[in-house]
């Protein structure tokens, strides 16, 4: 099943200089055949690194975020940001029973777990209201406070029709269900509270998995030989499509010759890139840019680890 994510990049801004990619280069500068010799050594030391405990085998250990959208939002940028900042009202009673266990479906086989009520889901999920805009009404279909916008045009004054209320997203319904999550199981059917929302168009899902089902991520080993420049870091995962792997590289602003590497375990996948550096001064920005990777098998239970840091990938925020 392909799994898309709804992104929101905002890269940093720090100064000028040279972009941070996961680690400060030490190995001194190097051509493409370097790079790709000092990846697959980092990549090599990395997979031998990985020894996870038995929960990642056995227990519940989600590789992405607890907030889930099943389906395509058809976001505007008003309600992306809203989602994004977790704002939101609720039009109807949020139910506080207890609702007992639930299963978790695994590849290999089912788990009994703990849930959470809709109140508390819904806690977790609000984050308060948004703050106030200028210009802009409280609610739909009023007018702003004093009266019309107006703003001086080449012909004199003229009345805004560009303003749009600032407000959360509606909640206007709720149901047990459960959605797909990446695992280090493979992709799991999780219970979940789907929250309907009149501003899109898929209800926005928040795990019901009670925090003490939750195991945590294993720490990662980063290897210990010196990261050489060119080098850069895989961030997170885009989507996971059979054999098809996006992700996302954490690159400089000026950074050319984006290239995904990859090695392939039959236990592990360790991923990361190399660029090529600008020669001049260039602003000191962090983005991440996608690529996509192409696997001689499909991923399946596998982790995706980061040539790196040695940290497995989680499913990039919604």
């Amino acid at each position: 099943m392909r799994r898309e994510a709804f992104l929101l990049v905002l890269p940093l801004l720090f100064g000028v200089g040279c972009a941070a990619t996961g680690g400060e280069p030490a190995g001194g500068p190097a051509g493409p055949g370097g790079r790709a010799e000092a990846f697959d050594k980092r990549a090599t030391e990395v997979a031998e690194a990985w020894r996870p405990g038995p929960d990642w085998r056995t227990g519940y250990v989600p590789l992405q975020g607890p907030t889930v959208l099943p389906g395509d939002p058809r976001f505007t940028s008003e309600t992306e940001a809203a989602f994004r900042a977790g704002w939101y009202r609720a039009q109807i009673p949020i139910p506080s029973a207890d609702v007992g266990d639930g299963e978790i479906r695994f590849p290999d086989g089912r788990s009994t777990v703990q849930l959470v009520s809709a109140a508390e889901a819904y806690r977790q999920l609000d984050q308060g209201d948004p703050p106030p805009c200028p210009g802009r009404p409280k609610q739909p279909g009023l007018p702003s406070p004093g009266g019309p916008t107006v703003e001086p045009g080449p012909d004199g004054w003229s009345t805004s029709t560009t303003q749009t209320a600032c407000l959360p997203l509606t909640v206007t319904g709720v149901t047990l269900g459960a959605v797909p999550v990446r695992t280090s199981r493979g992709e799991a059917q999780v219970p979940a509270w789907l929250f309907a929302v009149d501003e899109l168009a898929t209800p926005v899902a928040r795990l019901a998995v009670a925090p003490t089902a939750v195991a945590p991520v294993p720490e990662p080993t980063a290897p210990a030989m010196p990261l050489v420049d060119g080098l850069v870091a895989a961030q997170d995962l885009v989507a996971v499509d059979g054999v098809r792997l996006t992700v996302r590289l954490g690159v400089g602003a000026c950074d050319t010759g984006i290239t995904p590497l990859v090695r392939e375990r039959p236990d592990v996948v360790v991923v990361g890139g190399e660029v090529t550096r600008a020669s001049g001064v260039c602003p000191d920005v962090l983005k991440f840019e996608p690529v996509t990777l192409t696997l001689a098998a499909p991923l399946g239970a596998r982790p995706v680890l980061d040539a790196v840091t040695g940290a497995p990938l989680s499913i990039a925020a919604r």
